[in-house]
């Protein structure tokens, strides 16, 4: 009488444990450069806003950077962050447009850098005031959206909706 075994043999079961492991390794593999990709990228996403805040601060404070290049740091997201600013003329006949290279780093040596952005910036002692609020009005006293039209007017200017006569 022939006896049939049910169940695998050692051997079915080392090669069955072998796919797994090697399975296993390229999910672990996989997700750790997931992990590295995402801290990456939010490292970048801070650098930017470093740089634009740095970009902002000028503006708001009005300041008008003088040409050469200037070091400094800033905090954002509990970290500290290094930056340069490179400040240069630009082609504009009247010099009151400077461009600014903010270049973020993670490290004080400033050894590799995070993100670079250019800027254009320009001079606020030159800048016209705000414009009145009542130059868009027309005549009339109507807001002049820059849509007009000349002759009567019915108050309904979307297309396909006139009177067809």
């Amino acid at each position: 009488m022939n006896k049939q075994t049910k169940g695998f043999t050692l051997i079915e079961v080392m090669v069955a444990l072998a796919i797994i492991a090697i399975a296993l390794s390229s999910l672990i593999k996989a997700s750790g450069s997931h992990t590295n990709s995402a801290a990456y990228l939010k490292s970048k996403t801070l650098a930017h806003y470093v740089a634009m805040n740095e970009v902002a601060e000028l503006q708001t404070k009005r300041q008008w950077p003088s040409l050469g290049t200037k070091e400094g740091s800033a905090e954002m997201a509990n970290m500290e962050w290094f930056w340069t600013r490179e400040v240069e003329k630009t082609g504009d006949q009247t010099g009151n447009i400077r461009s600014l290279k903010f270049t973020v780093y993670m490290d004080e040596d400033r050894s590799r850098s995070v993100a670079q952005i250019l800027a254009f910036i320009s001079n606020p002692a030159n800048s016209q005031p705000a414009a009145n609020n009542n130059a868009n009005r027309n005549n009339n006293g109507n807001q002049n959206n820059g849509n007009q039209t000349g002759g009567n007017q019915t108050g309904n200017n979307r297309p396909g909706t006139g009177t067809g006569r």
